[in-house]
C-alpha cells in the first residue's frame, strides 16, 4: 500500500511551525514532528526516520540549522530543504555545503513548499546514494522504496508491496495489492531503477516481484490471484531465480 511523505519540521518559532504542519498536512503529507531545536531534531530522526525534514537555518541552541544537518547526514540519507528569513553570504555558503534539496523563503507559501517537496522527491528517486554510513532504510534510496504521483500527492510504495509492472507504450503501470498506478515512465526505466535481486523480467510487457510469486505454469505466472504472461525464452530465466527444487 502507498503511504503519505513523513516530514519532520525543524523551527524554533512555533507560531511559523504550526503553520508549515497546516500546509504540509493540506497537500496532503504526514507531519512526523514539530521540534524547536537541533539537538531534538537529531534524536527525532533515529526514532522516526522521516522522508524529508524541512529545517530552518536560524535555530536558537547549540546547534544550528547548517550543524544540524551536518549531524544527520553524518549518520543518515535524509534530504534536508532549508527554510529561511534572510540569509547572508558566509552563511549560504555554509548551507551550500549540506547538500540541501532546496531553500524556502519565509513566510512560507504553499505553493513554494509543493514544488519544492516535489523536486526533492524527483532528486531523491534518480540520485545514487552521497553518505558514508548509508542507513538501511534511507529514503533516497531506492533500496526498499519508491515516490510516486497519485492523485495529486506524491506517496511512497514499499518495494515488498509491488506485485508486477506492465508495459502502457511510453508509461507503465505499477499494481499493488490495492491499487493500480499509472507511472509517466516506461517499463525498461523502471527494471533500471528497480532492485535486480527483487525484480524479474517475464514478458517483453512485464515486470514481476519475485517475492510476489505464488506459482511458475506453462506460459503464466499466478501474483496473489493474477495470472501474468510468462514468455517462453525467460522461463528458464525465471525458474533459475527462484531456486526451484
Amino acid at each position: 500500500m502507498d503511504t503519505p511523505l513523513k516530514l519532520l519540521v525543524v523551527e524554533d518559532d512555533m507560531i511559523i511551525a504550526a503553520t508549515i504542519a497546516l500546509q504540509l498536512t493540506k497537500l496532503g503529507y504526514e507531519v512526523s514532528g514539530i521540534v524547536p531545536r537541533g539537538e531534538e531534531a537529531i534524536q527525532h530522526a533515529e526514532t522516526n526516520r522521516p522522508d524529508l525534514i524541512l529545517l530552518d537555518i536560524s535555530l536558537k541552541g547549540a546547534l544550528d540549522g547548517i550543524d544540524t544537518a551536518h549531524a544527520i547526514h553524518q549518520q543518515w540519507n535524509i534530504p534536508i530543504i532549508y527554510v529561511t528569513a534572510n540569509t547572508d553570504e558566509a552563511t549560504f555558503a555554509r548551507a551550500k555545503k549540506t547538500r540541501p534539496y532546496a531553500f524556502i523563503s519565509k513566510p512560507v507559501r504553499a505553493l513554494e513548499l509543493q514544488r519544492a517537496i516535489e523536486l526533492a522527491v524527483s532528486r531523491m528517486a534518480d540520485e545514487p546514494p552521497i553518505s558514508a554510513h548509508p542507513a538501511p532504510d534511507a529514503p533516497f534510496v531506492l533500496s526498499d522504496r519508491i515516490f510516486v504521483r497519485y492523485r495529486e500527492k506524491i506517496v511512497k510504495i514499499f518495494i515488498a508491496d509491488i506485485l508486477y509492472l506492465e508495459a502502457d507504450r511510453n508509461y507503465c503501470h505499477l499494481y499493488t495489492a490495492t491499487k493500480d498506478y499509472l507511472l509517466t515512465t516506461t517499463l525498461k526505466a523502471m527494471e533500471d531503477k528497480l532492485p535486480i535481486a527483487c525484480f524479474v523480467r517475464v514478458h517483453r510487457s512485464y515486470l514481476a516481484n519475485l517475492m510476489q510469486v505464488d506459482e511458475v505454469g506453462e506460459g503464466y505466472i499466478g501474483i496473489k490471484g493474477k495470472t501474468i504472461p510468462l514468455s517462453h525464452l525467460l522461463r528458464d530465466a525465471l525458474l533459475k531465480r527462484i531456486q526451484t527444487i
